[in-house]
């Protein structure tokens, strides 16, 4: 039997995530205006594009200027191809099966490179395919995240083994920042002093560098000098800072906000428990607003009875435990509210707005763990 059609037209959904296209845009052109005419950009569109919507934000980027793009995956970088993406994309995660690498030369990714061995079991797996076609592969330094890459120290045998293989181009040589959020210069000073003295290692050994990128969001508004010939932004593409006291160095917008629909309105006396385990009593009667998002889409329980909303402009505070599907919020503040009104989560609303921040500063987390926790069943809109 044909099931029936359902339609799924936006402005009826329970809960959305819209992305701010426009916002995208204006920080594509700040990151542009801080870097110098020649240095590319690698936008960093791993992890749903930080929950924002892989496909949709390449596709803003790259139509912005965007020159680069780099998943974590190999599936995210097939993803992006078989939507129609050509620009070039780094897999930032490790290699190490023939699988992989046949994967990599059917949908034209790039790889990074961490050992010898990796490089060895490419460069033999290129070998059993026909064509057989030169890869372009990025040689990763641990420079002191000791996390993926070579060791430092080893750049330059790494490099001569990596030269050597057939069917591997050397794209460029990169390493990763582990403190350039912070205010105490003294770690990425080490790392970028490692990775100064890798280079001149290999060029003393007769080789002709290719491209070096080291800076990521908090490594490009630290200062031009960690720009190189390519950057790497992350957080700074979807509005947020890396820190705060990065935060005059540019001019940021938030791209995405989460909003939910009021299904019930109802009043509740004085004494009347409100949720899973009445962690929350009424202290006197309250009108209170049901609104279809829970923790399921990302609404972190944690912040049962701490968490705030925008409706109609007035900030009102949530109450009750989060569950899975709905929160409940107080809203006796806001008269004739009706059912079908819009609850903004995280956002702007009139003069008041909410951010990734706040939630982040609450929890004793990270914007990025905020952002990359809504759920796939709440869509994303674009807007502007």
């Amino acid at each position: 039997m044909d099931r029936p059609s359902i339609d799924l037209d936006w402005e009826r959904q329970r809960a959305w995530v819209e992305i701010d296209r426009a916002a995208l845009r204006h920080n594509v052109c700040q990151i542009q205006a801080l870097v110098a005419p020649a240095t590319k950009i690698m936008a960093v569109v791993k992890a749903d594009a930080y929950g924002h919507g892989a496909i949709e934000v390449a596709r803003t980027l790259v139509a912005a200027g965007v020159e680069w793009l780099a998943v974590a995956t190999i599936p995210e970088g097939i993803e992006l191809r078989a939507a129609g993406i050509v620009a070039p994309i780094l897999v930032l995660g490790a290699i190490d099966t023939d699988v992989q690498v046949r994967a990599i030369c059917q949908w034209e990714l790039q790889p990074t490179i961490c050992t010898i061995a990796q490089a060895t079991l490419i460069s033999k797996a290129i070998a059993q395919l026909a064509p057989r076609k030169p890869l372009h592969v990025h040689l990763k330094l641990d420079t002191g995240m000791s996390r993926l890459g070579a060791n430092w120290q080893q750049a330059v045998a790494v490099y001569r083994e990596l030269h050597a293989l057939p069917y591997l181009e050397i794209a460029s040589l990169y390493s990763h920042l582990a403190t350039a959020d912070d205010l105490d210069p003294t770690v990425m000073e080490l790392q970028v002093d490692r990775f100064e003295r890798s280079q001149a290692a290999i060029r003393a050994a007769g080789y002709t560098l290719p491209m070096l990128h080291l800076a990521n969001s908090a490594g490009i508004l630290v200062g031009d000098r960690l720009h190189y010939q390519l950057v790497r932004p992350g957080l700074i593409l979807y509005g947020l800072y890396p820190a705060p006291h990065l935060a005059s160095a540019i001019d940021l917008r938030p791209v995405l906000s989460v909003r939910a629909r009021i299904t019930q309105v109802r009043d509740i006396t004085a004494g009347t428990g409100v949720s899973y385990g009445y962690r929350f009593i009424a202290d006197r009667d309250l009108t209170i607003a049901v609104v279809e998002i829970g923790y399921a889409d990302g609404i972190p329980r944690r912040l049962s009875d701490r968490l705030q909303a925008i409706v109609r402009g007035q900030l009102v505070r949530q109450i009750g435990t989060i569950t899975m599907d709905r929160i409940m919020l107080d809203v006796s503040q806001i008269p004739d509210l009706q059912v079908g009104e819009i609850v903004t989560m995280l956002g702007a609303d009139g003069n008041n707005k909410i951010g990734a921040d706040d939630w982040a500063t609450e929890l004793g987390t990270i914007s990025w763990e905020i952002l990359c926790g809504f759920k796939q069943r709440l869509p994303r809109i674009s807007v502007n």
